[in-house]
């Protein structure tokens, strides 16, 4: 099979290294790609919201199946183009992608079909959603989101009315995630552990991937801004049978079901962002796609032939099959730019790559870099990502701590306690 990887980061890097696993796959590009997928696939520079073009160079490739990594295509309908042109694509359509794209949407839908979540506000100008703010509705902390997607920076969390008034300022005034922010989610923080939950799904039936933790908070500790994810470990110490039936019965399962009838047929990988409160688990928000950094260790322990599993969905019989995991524990530590959620440079040039790559059983995935004249360089915020996969928590995350020393580059930051818990059980 020839195989056509949409998207640049470390998730793409992530699904591109366990395709070309694949005994189906005869042949891998990656479109935009980066440094990394260079050494695995043929890179090829066609952006990923390039909806056109992407599917006009399928069809002259003759490609049997497309993937798509990132949000951004998926909401602007490269599915249903694809599928137009009767060619093979792995994700969501348009009308099911809003899930995602709109913040308002996925809470009303919750709303309508009473799936777990916090309660919200929606507010359609700033004046309306300072009104909601000093109407004593909702209690300090609270949570303000842009309704559209913004490269998962776009929720704020406010401990008072100065910091969710400047929030307001910053989404709806300056427009600082564009057109996204033409609408507000103002919510109720939830307390709790957070908890990603993702499954893939053909509409109707479902297979859950094993469970991760992710870390979105940029510094130690869970301080800082939210980041589009700093680590994760894999499986989620905190979900017990229990638990994971009642996330399957109350939210999952509700939600393919759901979105069936409204006439949104959800085919591809849905993730459910959630929060374990005292009450029960609570949607905090839905994406229609792979996570990132949960991507890169859910494809450490999948033993399973991806290639096969995405066409079982594609072709509506992802039942077929049981994916198959390994019992081992895997992490993921990602090297950040300095400045990072926030502005950064690029371009600095990576050290220290070829002697990490050495240690036996740890896996570099390339998130943000660029290669010139076979150097690498930083060309992203999250610019590497430092993977392992043990018998235990506690080894895992000792190879990963072990070798980033060897890794360096200007103004790099990492988290040092991704997966500092007792043990997973």
């Amino acid at each position: 099979m020839k195989i056509l990887l949409v998207g640049a980061g470390g998730r793409e890097h992530a699904l591109a290294w366990k395709i070309v696993q694949s005994p189906h796959c005869q042949k891998l590009y990656c479109a935009p790609g980066n440094g990394g997928m260079a050494r695995i696939a043929e890179v090829v520079p066609i952006e990923d919201t390039n909806i056109s073009l992407l599917a006009r160079f399928a069809e002259e490739k003759k490609i049997d199946l497309t993937v798509v990594g990132p949000e951004v295509p998926l909401a602007l309908g490269i599915v249903d183009e694809f599928e137009r042109r009767g060619l093979k694509i792995y994700g969501p359509n348009k009308k099911a992608a809003e899930i995602e794209k709109s913040k308002v949407f996925a809470k009303e839908f919750m709303e309508r079909h009473r799936i777990p979540t916090g309660r919200f506000r929606v507010a359609s100008r700033a004046e309306e959603a300072l009104r909601i703010l000093n109407s004593g509705e909702f209690e300090f902390p609270l949570v303000v989101k842009a309704d559209g997607l913004a490269a998962g920076k776009g929720v704020v969390v406010c401990a008072n009315v100065k910091r969710a008034e400047d929030a307001i300022n910053e989404i709806m005034v300056k427009k600082k995630f564009g057109p996204s922010g033409e609408r507000v989610v103002i919510e109720e923080f939830l307390k709790g552990r957070e908890l990603s939950f993702i499954v893939l799904t053909d509409g109707t039936r479902v297979q859950p991937l094993v469970t991760t933790m992710d870390h979105k908070a940029a510094y130690d500790g869970d301080k800082g801004p939210n980041t589009g994810g700093m680590g994760a470990i894999s499986p989620s110490p905190f979900i017990s049978e229990k638990l994971y039936a009642q996330i399957m019965d109350t939210i999952i399962f509700p939600t393919v079901t759901r979105l069936l009838e409204e006439g949104r047929r959800f085919k591809g990988t849905l993730y459910a962002g959630l929060m374990l409160t005292s009450e029960g688990p609570k949607v905090l928000e839905y994406n229609c796609r792979f996570g990132d950094p949960e991507t890169q260790v859910q494809m450490l322990r999948m033993e399973s032939d991806l290639v096969e599993v995405l066409m079982s969905a594609v072709t509506e019989d992802l039942l077929k099959d049981e994916i198959k995991w390994s019992s081992k524990v895997s992490g993921c530590v990602v090297l950040a730019s300095g400045g990072y959620p926030g502005s950064y440079e690029k371009g600095k040039l990576i050290r220290g790559l070829e002697e990490a790559e050495k240690v036996p059983g740890l896996v570099i995935f390339h998130a943000g870099t660029s290669l010139a004249n076979g150097q690498y360089y930083t060309n992203g915020g999250r610019v590497l990502n430092v993977c392992a996969s043990e018998e235990t928590l506690q080894q895992t995350m000792k190879k990963i701590y072990d070798s980033i020393p060897l890794i360096n580059f200007d103004g790099m930051f990492y988290r040092k306690d991704i997966g500092a818990i007792k043990e997973v059980r």
